[in-house]
Formats: structure tokens, C-alpha cells, sequence
């Protein structure tokens, strides 16, 4: 039984000792912001997580850090100013658009646009090498032998 019970413990233990961040907040506004700001707020440790969903120490602290400046009366924009100047751009799930973020933004279109052309090149390649008119010739031949065939 002894055994038993150790097991239990053992395994609950980790549940028991993770904790949740409860930070107080005058009003619901400002806590409505701060759930606002740590979701657009990707974790520096993490891969793909934003500091409401990870657990990592640097996270807590940027929490920490979130509550105070809400607290002391800054703008959403002015912390996730300090928060890029702090970490750059990869704390931020949608980064600015400036001279060293443009191939982000704008590269998937210029890919796709590439991509497109590449695909109009090649039917009309295509085209051309599957019906030039010697071969088109031949083809109605065959097919007016195959109909005739079924008939």
C-alpha cells in the first residue's frame, strides 16, 4: 500500500508544484489587454508558443514585466515597442514591416508569382511539343482509323 501511495504522489507531484500566474488588476480592461498582449507575444525560449501558453522562467518574466508597464500606464503599443527593442523581431508573431522584414512579408507573393510564371512557361511548352502540326496530322489519322475501328 505504502508503494502504492508513493507511486500516486510521485506522479501528482509535478501537477502540485506548476503554478499559475495570478495577477491582480484594477479593472477588467486592463486585464483584457494583458491576456491581448502576452498572446501576440511569442516565448524567446520557446518554438512557436506565446507567453500565455509556455511555462519557461522567461516567460513568467515577461509576463511579470507585461503587468508592470500595464500597470504604470503604457500603451499596448509602447510595450511591444519595448519588447522588440529588448528581443527584436522574433518576439513578435506579426512583425513590422520595415527594410529588414519586407522579404517576410512580401516574399511568399513574389514566390507564388515566380511559381505562376514558371507554370504558364511550362503548359505552353507543353503545347507546343505535344501537337506541332506534323504530329497533329498523324494524331487525326490514328484517330479517324480507331473510329472507324468502332464502328
Amino acid at each position: 500500500m505504502k508503494v502504492v501511495s508513493f507511486l500516486v504522489l510521485w506522479l501528482i507531484c509535478p501537477v502540485a508544484v506548476a503554478t499559475i500566474d495570478a495577477y491582480p488588476f484594477p479593472d477588467e480592461t486592463l486585464q483584457v489587454r494583458y491576456h491581448e498582449i502576452i498572446a501576440r507575444l511569442r516565448c524567446p525560449q520557446c518554438l512557436n508558443t506565446n507567453l500565455a501558453g509556455s511555462d519557461a522562467m522567461i516567460a513568467r518574466d515577461l509576463r511579470r514585466e507585461v503587468h508592470r508597464l500595464l500597470l504604470e500606464g503604457e500603451s499596448d503599443e509602447a510595450i511591444l515597442d519595448f519588447m522588440h527593442q529588448r528581443y527584436g523581431d522574433f518576439i513578435l508573431y506579426k512583425p513590422r514591416l520595415m527594410a529588414g522584414t519586407w522579404l517576410l512579408w512580401f516574399g511568399p507573393l513574389v514566390f507564388l508569382g515566380i511559381a505562376g510564371l514558371i507554370l504558364v512557361i511550362i503548359v505552353r511548352h507543353r503545347k507546343d511539343v505535344i501537337t506541332p502540326d506534323v504530329d497533329r496530322s498523324r494524331l487525326d489519322t490514328l484517330l479517324a482509323k480507331h473510329r472507324r475501328g468502332q464502328d
